[in-house]
Protein backbone atom coordinates (compact mmCIF):
# COMPACT_ATOMS: atom_id res chain seq x y z
CA UNK A 1 0.00 0.00 0.00
CA UNK A 2 1.25 3.69 -1.08
CA UNK A 3 1.14 5.53 2.11
CA UNK A 4 1.34 9.43 2.01
CA UNK A 5 1.57 12.04 4.79
CA UNK A 6 -1.92 14.16 5.18
CA UNK A 7 -0.79 17.99 3.61
CA UNK A 8 -3.55 20.26 3.38
CA UNK A 9 -5.86 18.60 0.45
CA UNK A 10 -9.54 17.57 0.81
CA UNK A 11 -9.10 13.95 1.12
CA UNK A 12 -12.26 11.08 0.79
CA UNK A 13 -12.89 8.12 2.48
CA UNK A 14 -13.36 4.67 0.57
CA UNK A 15 -17.33 5.07 -0.34
CA UNK A 16 -17.03 8.63 -1.75
CA UNK A 17 -13.69 8.36 -3.39
CA UNK A 18 -15.00 4.86 -5.35
CA UNK A 19 -18.30 6.74 -5.94
CA UNK A 20 -16.43 9.61 -7.87
CA UNK A 21 -14.10 7.07 -9.36
CA UNK A 22 -16.70 5.16 -11.16
CA UNK A 23 -15.89 1.54 -9.39
CA UNK A 24 -17.25 -0.40 -6.69
CA UNK A 25 -14.91 0.29 -2.77
CA UNK A 26 -13.13 -3.16 -3.50
CA UNK A 27 -11.81 -2.33 -6.73
CA UNK A 28 -10.64 0.77 -5.00
CA UNK A 29 -9.44 -0.67 -2.08
CA UNK A 30 -6.81 -3.14 -4.13
CA UNK A 31 -5.67 -0.67 -6.31
CA UNK A 32 -4.60 1.31 -3.36
CA UNK A 33 -3.01 -2.00 -1.95
CA UNK A 34 -0.84 -2.49 -5.08
CA UNK A 35 -0.16 1.50 -4.89
CA UNK A 36 -1.70 2.24 -8.47
CA UNK A 37 -3.53 5.28 -6.28
CA UNK A 38 -1.87 7.59 -3.93
CA UNK A 39 -3.60 7.22 -0.02
CA UNK A 40 -3.42 8.66 3.01
CA UNK A 41 -3.69 5.97 6.11
CA UNK A 42 -4.93 7.76 9.11
CA UNK A 43 -3.46 6.63 12.74
CA UNK A 44 -6.97 4.81 12.83
CA UNK A 45 -6.22 2.74 9.33
CA UNK A 46 -8.33 4.22 7.56
CA UNK A 47 -7.98 5.00 4.02
CA UNK A 48 -8.35 8.04 2.58
CA UNK A 49 -7.97 9.50 -0.79
CA UNK A 50 -6.87 12.63 -2.45
CA UNK A 51 -9.59 14.22 -4.42
CA UNK A 52 -7.60 15.81 -6.82
CA UNK A 53 -6.45 12.34 -7.89
CA UNK A 54 -9.35 10.68 -8.36
CA UNK A 55 -10.68 13.06 -10.82
CA UNK A 56 -7.78 13.08 -12.78
CA UNK A 57 -8.41 9.24 -12.78
CA UNK A 58 -11.81 10.10 -13.66
CA UNK A 59 -10.68 11.47 -16.62
CA UNK A 60 -8.68 9.01 -18.12
CA UNK A 61 -12.10 6.70 -17.79
CA UNK A 62 -14.04 9.52 -20.27
CA UNK A 63 -14.59 10.42 -23.91
CA UNK A 64 -11.10 11.82 -25.34
CA UNK A 65 -9.08 9.01 -23.59
CA UNK A 66 -6.83 8.09 -26.46
CA UNK A 67 -7.53 4.53 -28.24
CA UNK A 68 -5.51 1.94 -27.65
CA UNK A 69 -4.46 1.59 -31.51
CA UNK A 70 -2.99 5.03 -31.34
CA UNK A 71 -0.77 4.39 -28.18
CA UNK A 72 0.63 0.91 -29.59
CA UNK A 73 -2.09 -1.47 -28.54
CA UNK A 74 -3.73 -1.78 -32.07
CA UNK A 75 -5.23 -5.13 -33.12
CA UNK A 76 -2.18 -5.78 -35.33
CA UNK A 77 0.27 -5.76 -32.87
CA UNK A 78 -1.49 -7.45 -30.52
CA UNK A 79 -1.65 -10.64 -32.65
CA UNK A 80 2.24 -10.24 -33.76
CA UNK A 81 2.34 -10.60 -29.89
CA UNK A 82 0.01 -14.11 -30.45
CA UNK A 83 2.25 -15.52 -32.90
CA UNK A 84 5.74 -14.67 -30.86
CA UNK A 85 3.77 -16.27 -27.82
CA UNK A 86 3.37 -19.38 -30.25
CA UNK A 87 6.84 -19.37 -31.43
CA UNK A 88 8.35 -19.24 -28.05
CA UNK A 89 5.60 -21.88 -26.45
CA UNK A 90 3.94 -23.88 -29.02
CA UNK A 91 3.82 -27.32 -27.02
CA UNK A 92 0.84 -24.32 -25.07
CA UNK A 93 -0.80 -23.63 -28.18
CA UNK A 94 -1.60 -27.20 -30.37
CA UNK A 95 -4.30 -26.62 -31.86
CA UNK A 96 -6.96 -29.58 -33.01
CA UNK A 97 -7.03 -28.93 -36.60
CA UNK A 98 -6.28 -31.60 -39.32
CA UNK A 99 -5.49 -29.31 -42.13
CA UNK A 100 -3.93 -25.62 -42.85
CA UNK A 101 -7.80 -24.22 -43.35
CA UNK A 102 -9.12 -25.31 -39.95
CA UNK A 103 -5.53 -24.15 -38.25
CA UNK A 104 -5.99 -21.09 -40.40
CA UNK A 105 -9.84 -20.51 -39.28
CA UNK A 106 -8.70 -21.00 -35.86
CA UNK A 107 -6.02 -18.45 -35.96
CA UNK A 108 -8.67 -16.07 -37.88
CA UNK A 109 -11.10 -16.08 -35.03
CA UNK A 110 -8.50 -15.71 -32.55
CA UNK A 111 -7.79 -12.26 -34.44
CA UNK A 112 -11.45 -11.37 -34.10
CA UNK A 113 -11.64 -11.97 -30.34
CA UNK A 114 -8.67 -9.55 -30.02
CA UNK A 115 -10.33 -7.00 -32.26
CA UNK A 116 -13.76 -7.27 -30.24
CA UNK A 117 -11.43 -6.99 -26.44
CA UNK A 118 -9.54 -3.92 -27.92
CA UNK A 119 -13.20 -2.31 -28.89
CA UNK A 120 -14.52 -3.53 -25.27
CA UNK A 121 -11.83 -1.72 -23.54
CA UNK A 122 -11.27 1.32 -26.09
CA UNK A 123 -15.47 1.88 -25.65
CA UNK A 124 -16.18 4.90 -23.28
CA UNK A 125 -18.18 4.06 -19.85
CA UNK A 126 -20.81 6.10 -21.06
CA UNK A 127 -20.96 3.27 -24.11
CA UNK A 128 -22.80 1.22 -23.10
CA UNK A 129 -24.20 0.10 -26.61
CA UNK A 130 -20.79 -0.15 -27.40
CA UNK A 131 -19.38 -2.06 -24.68
CA UNK A 132 -22.30 -4.42 -24.96
CA UNK A 133 -22.02 -4.66 -28.28
CA UNK A 134 -18.31 -5.57 -28.27
CA UNK A 135 -18.63 -7.98 -25.53
CA UNK A 136 -21.30 -9.94 -27.22
CA UNK A 137 -19.43 -10.63 -30.26
CA UNK A 138 -16.37 -11.83 -28.04
CA UNK A 139 -19.09 -14.31 -26.91
CA UNK A 140 -20.19 -15.16 -29.87
CA UNK A 141 -16.71 -16.32 -30.77
CA UNK A 142 -15.84 -18.33 -27.75
CA UNK A 143 -19.12 -20.13 -27.88
CA UNK A 144 -18.33 -20.96 -31.47
CA UNK A 145 -14.62 -22.25 -30.32
CA UNK A 146 -15.61 -23.97 -27.30
CA UNK A 147 -18.65 -26.06 -29.65
CA UNK A 148 -15.46 -27.02 -32.04
CA UNK A 149 -12.63 -27.84 -29.45
CA UNK A 150 -15.82 -30.23 -28.06
CA UNK A 151 -16.59 -31.57 -31.22
CA UNK A 152 -12.67 -32.57 -32.27
CA UNK A 153 -12.22 -34.62 -28.82
CA UNK A 154 -10.30 -31.94 -27.15
CA UNK A 155 -10.69 -32.38 -23.15
CA UNK A 156 -12.42 -29.29 -21.40
CA UNK A 157 -8.61 -29.11 -19.44
CA UNK A 158 -7.02 -29.26 -22.44
CA UNK A 159 -9.94 -26.46 -23.79
CA UNK A 160 -9.30 -24.71 -20.62
CA UNK A 161 -5.11 -24.58 -21.15
CA UNK A 162 -5.76 -23.09 -24.53
CA UNK A 163 -7.61 -20.28 -23.41
CA UNK A 164 -5.78 -19.13 -20.26
CA UNK A 165 -2.57 -19.47 -22.78
CA UNK A 166 -4.06 -17.93 -25.02
CA UNK A 167 -5.36 -14.81 -22.55
CA UNK A 168 -1.76 -14.15 -21.25
CA UNK A 169 0.26 -12.48 -24.44
CA UNK A 170 -2.79 -9.74 -24.58
CA UNK A 171 -2.33 -8.88 -21.10
CA UNK A 172 1.38 -9.43 -20.89
CA UNK A 173 0.68 -6.53 -24.19
CA UNK A 174 -1.41 -4.21 -21.85
CA UNK A 175 1.46 -4.51 -19.57
CA UNK A 176 4.07 -3.50 -21.87
CA UNK A 177 1.96 -0.55 -23.11
CA UNK A 178 2.00 0.89 -19.46
CA UNK A 179 6.18 0.87 -20.04
CA UNK A 180 6.52 1.92 -23.54
CA UNK A 181 4.19 4.44 -23.12
CA UNK A 182 4.23 5.86 -19.27
CA UNK A 183 0.50 5.50 -19.77
CA UNK A 184 -0.72 6.94 -16.54
CA UNK A 185 -0.92 4.22 -13.73
CA UNK A 186 -4.63 5.02 -13.39
CA UNK A 187 -5.49 4.26 -16.84
CA UNK A 188 -3.87 1.53 -17.19
CA UNK A 189 -4.98 -0.08 -14.13
CA UNK A 190 -8.50 0.57 -15.70
CA UNK A 191 -7.63 -1.17 -18.84
CA UNK A 192 -6.23 -3.99 -17.40
CA UNK A 193 -8.99 -4.54 -14.30
CA UNK A 194 -11.18 -4.64 -17.32
CA UNK A 195 -9.72 -6.95 -19.24
CA UNK A 196 -9.20 -9.30 -16.85
CA UNK A 197 -12.66 -9.33 -15.79
CA UNK A 198 -14.01 -9.69 -19.05
CA UNK A 199 -11.31 -12.42 -19.92
CA UNK A 200 -12.71 -13.91 -16.89
CA UNK A 201 -16.02 -13.53 -17.75
CA UNK A 202 -15.66 -15.35 -21.30
CA UNK A 203 -13.50 -18.31 -19.60
CA UNK A 204 -16.88 -19.11 -17.64
CA UNK A 205 -18.61 -19.16 -20.99
CA UNK A 206 -16.38 -21.27 -22.58
CA UNK A 207 -16.74 -23.89 -20.03
CA UNK A 208 -20.32 -23.40 -19.53
CA UNK A 209 -20.72 -24.40 -23.51
CA UNK A 210 -18.20 -26.94 -23.94
CA UNK A 211 -19.69 -28.98 -21.11
CA UNK A 212 -23.76 -28.23 -22.58
CA UNK A 213 -21.98 -29.16 -26.10
CA UNK A 214 -20.60 -32.44 -24.25
CA UNK A 215 -23.68 -33.67 -22.65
Amino acid sequence: MSVVSAPDRQWLSLGPASRLAGVDPDTLRRWADEGRVEVYVTPGGHRRFDRRAIEALVLTRRPGARPLASLGASPERLARAYRRSYTSDAAAHVLPADDDAERERYRRDGRRLVEALVAHLDADAADGAGRTRSEAEATALVDDLARRLAASGTSLTEAVGLFVAARRPFLDELTGLGRRRALDAARLAALYERASGLLDRLLLRLIATYQEATR
